[in-house]
């Protein structure tokens, strides 16, 4: 069985804290063995690092600034991200992009820390992973205007369309597909059966929106395995197939 790699999961979150070590050593025991973080703010940084000293095999960090984090205090929490890209190899910039989802109060700033993390990543030559809440068209626009140079990236938690699916595709990027594919009637099935296997990536972001069964609880990181089994029925692939390819295409993004 090939290593499954989860390409967005929070592992640093205070939704661990109790059991943290014994989740992360049950999911690499059922195969889960690569866990990609994605920063969200100045005070997730020391947490996040921490797991990648204690688990440089299997954790890797990202840096960037989320979307929902983007307040009046934007400028210093940039030059923090910024400072840390200076300091040190990321596998990506992220968790960035706008969320038109929870408050709409810094959509301007959202779309400035935008493209000033794309700069970055470009700055850098590494990929972006995108968290586009209801906000695929406006993200679309903005990588319209400011390019990413390859690496791409991922559109995370992507629950579009299938032209959406195909227009960010056009771009380079990958689709990040996670509990949301399970769930009835969230239309995402449709999407992903007619989505080529070498477009897609797996996710968790636990500890959210764990899929069916666990729906409403806790995501955990070996729940991985369910997102990857409803992906092979839809692919008419065996999990094995579906396993390979997604972690092939993670080390094309993230290059490692």
């Amino acid at each position: 069985m090939s290593i499954l790699t989860d390409t967005h999961t929070h592992l640093y979150a205070e939704e661990f804290d109790t059991d943290r070590d014994l989740l992360i050593r049950e999911a690499i025991h059922q195969g889960v063995g690569r866990f990609f973080m994605p920063n969200i703010e100045s005070s997730t940084i020391e947490g996040m690092l921490e797991l990648e000293n204690k688990y440089p095999e299997n954790c890797f960090p990202m840096m960037g600034l989320h979307p929902c984090s983007v307040k009046a205090n934007w400028e210093s929490e940039m030059r923090i991200v910024e400072d840390w890209l200076n300091r040190r190899k990321f596998v990506a910039v992220g968790e960035m992009g706008i969320d038109l989802y929870w408050d709409k109060t810094f959509v301007e700033e959202q779309k400035e820390v935008f493209k000033r993390q794309v700069d970055l990543a470009n700055q850098f030559k590494i990929p972006i992973v995108i968290h586009s809440r209801d906000s695929f068209e406006l993200i679309y626009e903005l990588l319209l205007e400011k390019k990413k140079e390859a690496p791409f990236g991922i559109f995370h938690c992507f629950t579009g369309n299938e032209d959406q699916a195909n227009r960010a595709i056009d771009l380079g990027f990958y689709l990040g597909i996670g509990g949301v594919l399970t769930f009835k009637n969230s239309g995402l099935d449709k999407v992903v059966e007619k989505i080529d296997l070498n477009h897609l990536v797996l996710e968790t972001d636990a500890p959210y929106l764990a899929p069916v069964p666990q729906r409403g609880k806790r995501n955990l990181p070996e729940y991985l395995i369910l997102i990857a089994e409803k992906m092979a029925l839809l692919q008419g692939k065996t999990v094995d197939e579906v396993t390979k390819k997604t972690t092939e295409n993670s080390i094309k993004i993230f290059g490692r």
